[in-house]
């Protein structure tokens, strides 16, 4: 398995190169973009990306949970937690593998 990360550099290169915009530019569409998604994300909205998948934040209980060492009850405070589902289309290309 690779070892490679994804980062926004590397998106912002993608689109000077794909698009033809400046790199700043290309950063700057990135960062939006992504600014964009977090704020719907904080509001409690989904983002969904056609043929790649669903980002929706979903509330979770408080909860009483146990330290595995001890074996003591501890209580877990609600949260808000991400959740990412994939579309059957990336779940097909991700089981595929690597294709060129």
């Amino acid at each position: 398995m690779s070892e490679k990360t994804l980062t926004r550099m590397d998106l912002s290169e993608a689109v000077f190169r794909e698009v033809g915009l400046s790199r700043n530019e290309s950063a700057q569409l990135v960062e939006a973009v992504l600014q964009h998604m977090s704020d719907s994300l904080s509001a409690g909205e989904q983002v969904k990306i056609s043929s790649f998948g669903t980002f929706s934040v979903r509330d979770k209980s408080a909860r009483v949970g146990r330290n595995p060492k001890t074996g003591d009850e501890v209580p877990i405070s609600p949260r808000r937690v991400l959740t990412f589902r994939p579309s059957h289309l990336m779940r097909d290309r991700v089981a595929a593998g690597k294709k060129k």
